[in-house]
């Protein structure tokens, strides 16, 4: 109701209505407070359990004793320094060893210069690419160079076509002084069973080669009894020895030595495995602490007051904590993981020593390995227990705030209906008192009207 703001009873209606809203107000504010707590303790528990599930995932990796099975390969030249005729690359399976060889051919794709037809049957003239015992037939728009290289390039045909402009010749192979055009055609894929033929009408196209199809051919242990050759349609032979492909680059001179693949520990792939662990355990640990820690201030009459953090009341929190404090520093069969580089320090925080570590795995890579993983079990089985997507601990705390986050929320909504109902009730009570007030007004100056009127005639 508007306008009833004591205009007849002089009562400042609209501040007295809106003292006891604020006054009946109070519960709702309190709710607003809680919610605003539990919708930052949700946001904190999540950022602590994507932390937590990160730790799991690393953990479980470092766990698993084919992790610490990390290969390296190498291939080197007696007598070459920095880039040889070929690399590697290892993957899963990959063991130590080693291997000689010699790079006898560099795979290449064929590449041949055609000589177009001088007249042409029909207008839009066909071409048959045969590669690979499969044939394909391409339509030029128009008998012009141009829509020829054009029909070459679609998809499919296998060729890359390009015109190269030359000399145009008489019969007997001299200039006549005008150019012509002839296609450079290059297949798209290398090895000797790429090669191409080119057709027009029926019948074959002359095909000047500038270079051949080939395939990769390498000698193993060449020089021995044992020589074998292997050869590949691309130069990248996958699966020269199990898990390792082989790539090659440059043929090996004549004179020159064999080539070695060695496959190696990687030590700083198994390094990883120890100082990551240490540093996801960090950001799990350096984040509860963070949210844990009290915080002083100064109130406006002076006090001190001390909150703590969001964590400080949560005891699963706490609980996840001292366990990953304890998993983290605990012996594996009577060795401390401090006495490999995994360090706990004063104030509950690790410290990866890089040092410790290399020095460990120099004289017991198998001890460094066994420690690791038995500290990364541990980790993996409580990180596990916490961050599951379904029963996690945190999950579950997660879901209960959430739960919670809603019922304030309703709650609160609830009270906005609440208030909004009284406040109308209130301001109708108000504008009936004005009305009474106005008409009781308006009664007694009529009344008083009537009387001095009354006196006046007697």
């Amino acid at each position: 109701m508007a306008a009833i703001d004591g205009l007849v009873s002089g009562i400042k209606t609209g501040e007295y209505i809106e003292s006891l809203l604020t006054l009946q107000s109070g519960q709702q504010s309190l709710l607003v407070q809680k919610k605003s707590t539990a919708s930052a303790l949700v946001t904190a528990l999540q950022a602590l359990n994507t932390k937590v599930a990160s730790l799991a995932e690393h953990a479980t990796k470092a766990a698993k004793p084919a992790s610490w099975n990390a290969v390296k390969a190498a291939v080197t030249q007696p007598g070459v320094t920095g880039t040889v005729g070929a690399s590697a690359t290892v993957s899963a399976g990959a063991q130590l060893g080693t291997l000689t060889f010699r790079v006898d051919a560099v795979a290449q794709s064929q590449a041949s210069l055609v000589a177009l037809p001088t007249t042409f049957a029909s207008e839009k003239p066909s071409f048959t690419i045969t590669r690979g015992g499969e044939t394909v037939t391409v339509t030029a728009d128009s008998t012009s160079v141009p829509d020829i290289v054009e029909a070459f390039n679609g998809s499919g045909t296998g060729v890359r076509a390009t015109a190269v402009k030359v000399d145009k010749l008489d019969v007997d192979g001299n200039p006549t002084g005008e150019s012509t055009y002839r296609l450079q055609v290059t297949g798209t894929e290398t090895g000797a069973g790429n090669a191409f033929t080119i057709g027009h009408d029926g019948t074959p196209l002359a095909l000047d080669t500038v270079r051949e199809a080939r395939d990769a051919a390498i000698t193993l242990f060449p020089g021995t009894a044992g020589a074998q050759r292997l050869t590949s349609a691309t130069n990248t032979i996958a699966g020269v020895l199990t898990g390792v492909d082989l790539t090659v680059t440059a043929e090996t001179a004549t004179d020159a030595k064999p080539l070695t693949l060695d496959l190696t520990r990687d030590d700083s792939a198994t390094k990883a495995l120890a100082s990551g662990l240490v540093a996801n355990l960090n950001v799990v640990l350096t984040e509860i602490a963070s949210r844990t820690k009290s915080t002083t201030t100064t109130s406006s009459d002076g006090r001190t007051v001390v909150s703590g953090g969001l964590f400080s009341g949560d005891s699963g929190v706490r609980m996840l904590q001292q366990n990953m404090l304890a998993l983290g520093s605990m012996p594996v069969d009577g060795v401390s993981p401090s006495d490999i580089g995994m360090v706990i320090n004063k104030d509950g925080s690790f410290t990866f020593d890089d040092a410790a570590y290399t020095a460990a795995a120099a004289k017991d890579p198998d001890k460094v390995a066994a420690v690791v993983q038995g500290v990364a079990a541990r980790l993996a089985e409580s990180a596990k227990v916490a961050s599951d997507a379904k029963e996690g601990t945190l999950t579950t705390a997660i879901t209960g705030h959430q739960d919670a986050v809603k019922d304030l929320t309703e709650r609160i909504s609830a009270w906005d209906e609440r208030l909004a109902a009284r406040r109308v009730g209130l301001e109708r009570m108000y504008a009936t008192l004005e009305t009474t007030l106005s008409r009781m007004n308006s009664q007694a100056s009529y009344l008083s009207s009537y009387l001095a009127n009354d006196q006046k005639k007697s």
